[in-house]
């Protein structure tokens, strides 16, 4: 499921349309990951589950988790097939720490959040089976920097941004190969930035 040419020119033609009615999974991740079929799937930080809805409809067995029980409830409600646990995507609970996912799924606003990047490169790997895939879709740290007129207002080397060296050193570091590293002049919402700064990224790699 590595990108491609093709979906990067997707991505590109889909989000020059209006962001109205935009689905839960981003177009460019929906074609990078194609059929899930009977695939065990780990979604991280899922929101109220619209994308491990779709995550489900592509054919994965999806497991979800949200640190928000208010979301949670309200995604069981509506998609109750699906398996919803409360957890942060830095602390997964011993029962998810087994390798027995196919791959894990870690969308918008999961990387800013991170305050340990090796606890969550770590937690991800022991998730994941061995050569099972991880895809990370969110916004660009370097996006987090700046307003929408382009002034900084925040420092890209602080300690506090999660920059992407090393979010792809974390990962390195916890046994996985980097495979596709893209990024993308739009957020992960489809709003277009200036193309002078990077809105979102598109990280994939197989666990080692």
């Amino acid at each position: 499921m590595e990108p491609t040419d093709v979906n990067r020119r997707m991505f590109d033609e889909v989000h020059r349309r209006a962001g109205e009615g935009r689905a839960a999974l981003p177009a460019i991740v929906k074609q990078t990951l194609g059929d899930l079929t009977g695939k065990n799937v780990l979604h991280l930080h899922c929101g109220s589950g619209e994308g491990s809805a779709e995550l489900a409809e592509l054919g994965a067995v999806v497991t979800a988790i949200e640190p928000d029980e208010t979301l949670l409830e309200y995604a069981r409600e509506r998609w109750p097939s699906i398996l919803w646990i409360p957890a942060d995507a830095q602390a997964l609970p011993a029962n998810l720490l087994r390798g027995r996912f196919d791959l894990v799924y870690s969308p918008e606003g999961v990387v800013e959040r991170l305050g340990d990047v090796d606890a969550w490169a770590a937690g991800l790997a022991a998730a994941v089976r061995q050569q099972g895939e991880l895809l990370v879709f969110d916004d660009h740290p370097v996006s987090l920097c700046v307003d929408g007129l382009l002034r900084w207002h925040a420092d890209y080397f602080d300690d506090g941004i999660v920059r992407l060296g090393r979010v792809a050193t974390a990962l390195a570091r916890a046994g996985f190969t980097i495979r596709a590293l893209e990024e993308y002049p739009v957020d992960p919402a489809g709003r277009r930035h200036d193309r002078r700064i990077p809105g979102s990224f598109l990280l994939y790699a197989i666990r080692s």
